[in-house]
């Protein structure tokens, strides 16, 4: 933060994780039998231009074999990064795929409910049928029709009683 290389190590950490995904490169990160200058060298080579000090990360990683943790130490900056933004991410989950404007109106009402910018990410499951879910850390917020059902139901096997 200092040195407002924020985004410098965001970048870094997105290009040290997308190195996980080839698996030929992480069979030869992973070979014992591979000097860990050549491995060094590899890595430098596959990572190009990248932040000195997230180059040094990926070199600890690689040498005590958790490179492949990578991944979670971009989702958990990408939360520090969050909230010292002050901002929130929801994951919203709707039975079909949202357009834009749509996009924007539950960003903006799930902000005004938490009193923070919200950020969707958004996702599609069907059997939710319609109306959304949202979840934002360990806050859930359940506005679909399944859930409108199973309490409909629930109701009525109640009153029958």
């Amino acid at each position: 933060m200092e040195k407002n290389e924020l985004e410098s190590w965001r970048d870094s950490l997105e290009k040290i994780t997308a190195l996980t995904k080839q698996e030929e490169l992480m069979a030869l990160f992973q070979n014992p039998r591979l000097p860990f200058e050549t491995k060094k060298s590899l890595l430098q080579e596959a990572l190009g231009p990248i932040h000195p000090l997230a180059f040094n990360l990926a070199l600890l990683l690689v040498s005590k074999g958790r490179l492949r943790q990578s991944g979670d130490i971009l989702k958990q900056f990408n939360d520090l990064l969050d909230a010292h933004r002050g901002l929130v991410r929801a994951r919203v989950t709707t039975a079909l795929p949202l357009g834009d404007e749509e996009k924007i109106t539950i960003s903006r009402r799930l902000g005004t409910m938490i009193k923070h910018p919200v950020v969707t990410e958004d996702q599609v499951d069907p059997s939710i049928i319609g109306g959304f879910i949202a979840r934002m850390g360990d806050q859930l917020i359940d506005g679909s029709i399944r859930q409108r059902l199973e309490a409909l139901k629930k109701n009525l096997i109640e009153v029958r009683k």
